[in-house]
């Protein structure tokens, strides 16, 4: 195994938190921080007039998010680690407390 990949749907986040790109950067940040990941660059792109797409940058592989917060609050992620399950694990848990949806769905691929 290289990796684990973890895709996630959100549907439900607050609108405010999906809107602009610092929120979603600055939480984004902090799921890397807390699941003890190592950051090497970032970028963002704020769509007008709402909705946002990041890429973090891992030395582990990388953490992506796009928004669509006029529908129904929903966000795509990819969480792609290659240095063990426990820390794609950690960032999916971790993306879940700070993005707060209603409802989400996950998929695990094993790569």
């Amino acid at each position: 195994m290289t990796g684990a990949h973890i895709l996630v749907d959100m549907w439900g986040c607050p609108a405010d938190v999906l809107e602009k790109v610092l929120p979603v950067k600055r939480l984004l940040n902090e799921v890397v921080s807390e699941s003890r990941l190592t950051k090497v660059s970032e970028t963002f792109h704020q769509f007008k007039p709402i909705g946002v797409t990041g890429v973090i940058v891992l030395a582990e592989s990388h953490i992506s998010m796009h928004t669509w917060p006029e529908k129904d609050g929903h966000a795509n992620v990819d969480i792609f680690c290659c240095s063990g399950i426990e820390k794609a694990e950690a960032a999916y848990k971790s993306l879940l407390e700070k993005f707060k949806p209603a409802k989400s769905r996950r998929k695990k691929v094993l790569r």
